[in-house]
């Protein structure tokens, strides 16, 4: 999508040329002298006009005006939320429409939020898949100008709305694509891809280099699958070197069948989108390169199918995680806590700031919190709040869920140091304890995004979401990023190898 930032008055509005103008209504409304002003205040007299978010007018070659098709939009009192609510209903109007160029037009002041989820839901409103389609169609609308009284107050929400737009949309494209168009390899291929051309670095580990590691849940979960796993890391360096970074590490299950615990066929096929925490931190690096804010992150992704052949772990076995824990493995559709265990023990390596795993991790969280919000668990006060008030700033929002040491007593074994499930009760947090017990080094918070990662029936989707609450969450970090040493000495990454059981597996 190609958006444009204009200093626009109403007058100015008019004289525009467009396929299609959009005109947002507030709460109050005063007119001035020139046409469209005129026109807009007698609707709203007449009753014609509703300012109420989402309540729309429309007009076919309105006298005075350049452009053919005049939206008039009701936004309510101007709040981001409830200009999301208008933007969208007005896009729903106009989308069957040959709009090709569309001026989306304030008609009084706004603040940064309302023009940041304007743009959003433009994109979102028009966003098309079309990779795997033999006739795609693509969106229709290709230039957007965003019409404000005054430009130069929103120059950077502009910039970061335009930045977010594009990684939403990347990590769209990845979690929609089908899981035999995006394997961990072609998965590692993005990142690469993404990387040269951005300033970014990005190492990708095969399954000998991950063996050596010791990764032996990571492992455990790939080896019932002829597609190779890859372990991906890259690097963002906006800050200085002693700056620690933060870690985002993203779940990249490209498909789930649940393995020897095989899930029922009904829906099966969205367990392609079980990479939706892979692809947003590979949305995320899309907005960093664009916006260049002055933090250092690092992104891993462990990817891989899990799969129920021959060679796949069985309920009951027990591997040796990269920290040297064991775990009991009962159920092995509980597989993404045991590839994001071993990457949260190679985070340590990194000395960050903090770590945050997304993952859409669990049904439970589904039926907890609904498509609306991301479940969040976190063990420190300050990062929970960052990252809560990030998601209300970026409306992408999540909801703190509890940690209390007495929901990992489920977790407890006789055979291994942990299980890894505790019964359907409270099973979102059940699985964040398991986490847990892997992120004790560093400040952690963990996103289940198993509600709000994709959207199921007609409107079937990823919605690249949690890309705008990390994004907002980095971009609030500015210069303020802890100082300490980037990376520990090499002494101290050494890890335990692998269980041979496990680690014979590696090619």
């Amino acid at each position: 999508m190609n958006f444009e930032l204009a200093s626009l008055n109403l007058a100015g509005a008019a004289a525009d040329k467009t396929d299609a103008l959009v005109v947002l209504v507030r709460d109050g409304f005063k007119p001035g002298k020139d046409a469209l002003s005129r026109l807009i205040d007698d609707a709203i007299n007449m009753g014609d006009l509703d300012t109420k978010a989402g309540k729309l007018l429309q007009a076919w070659r309105a006298q005075g005006l350049a452009a053919p098709r005049l939206l008039l939009v009701g936004v309510g009192d101007g709040s981001p939320r409830q200009v999301r609510t208008a933007v969208t209903a007005a896009m729903a109007s106009i989308k069957a429409a040959p709009v090709k160029h569309m001026t989306l037009c304030f008609s009084v002041a706004c603040g940064a939020g309302a023009v940041r989820a304007a743009m959003l839901a433009v994109a979102e409103a028009t966003y098309a898949y079309t990779t795997t389609k033999s006739k795609p169609e693509a969106r229709k609308l290709q230039r957007v100008k965003v019409g404000v009284p005054d430009s130069a107050s929103v120059t950077t929400a502009f910039a970061q709305a335009r930045a977010v737009t594009a990684g939403v949309e990347m990590a769209k494209e990845w979690a929609n694509r089908p899981a035999n168009h995006a394997t961990p390899t072609l998965l590692a291929e993005a990142a690469r891809s993404l990387a040269k051309g951005a300033k970014l670095q990005c190492e990708v580990l095969g399954p000998r280099q991950v063996a050596k590691l010791g990764m032996g849940a990571f492992m455990a979960v790939a080896q019932g699958s002829e597609e190779p796993l890859r372990f991906i890391v890259l690097r963002y360096n906006g800050a200085a070197k002693s700056s620690a970074p933060v870690v985002l590490v993203g779940k990249g299950i490209t498909f789930d069948t649940g393995g020897i615990s095989i899930k029922p066929a009904a829906e099966m096929d969205e367990m392609k989108f079980d990479m939706g925490g892979a692809a947003s931190v590979l949305g995320v690096f899309r907005a960093l390169a664009d916006l260049k804010p002055q933090v250092n992150v690092v992104g891993l992704i462990p990817a891989c199918e899990n799969m129920p052949d021959g060679r796949a772990v069985k309920p009951g076995d027990v591997v040796t995680s990269m920290s040297g824990q064991t775990i009991e493995i009962l159920n092995t559709d509980a597989e993404g806590r045991l590839v994001l265990c071993d990457a949260l023990t190679y985070a340590e390596r990194f000395s960050p700031a903090a770590v945050i795993d997304i993952a859409t991790l669990t049904g439970a969280c589904v039926v907890a919190l609904g498509a609306v919000r991301s479940g969040l668990f976190a063990s420190s006060e300050a990062l929970s709040q960052a990252l809560f008030e990030a998601g209300e700033a970026s409306l992408d929002l999540c909801w703190r869920m509890p940690l209390d040491d007495d929901y990992a007593e489920g977790l407890k074994t006789n055979f291994a140091d942990v299980a890894n499930v505790a019964g359907r009760a409270g099973g979102a947090v059940t699985a964040a304890k398991f986490l847990q017990r892997f992120a004790g080094k560093f400040d952690w918070a963990h996103l289940d995004i198993a509600g709000t990662a994709w959207k199921g029936g007609a409107a079937k989707g990823a919605t690249g979401r949690p890309v705008g609450l990390l994004v907002e969450y980095l971009l609030s970090l500015g210069t303020k990023a802890p100082e300490g040493p980037k990376v520990i000495p090499k002494a101290a990454r050494k890890t335990r190898v692998a269980s041979r059981q496990v680690a014979g597996r590696a090619q």
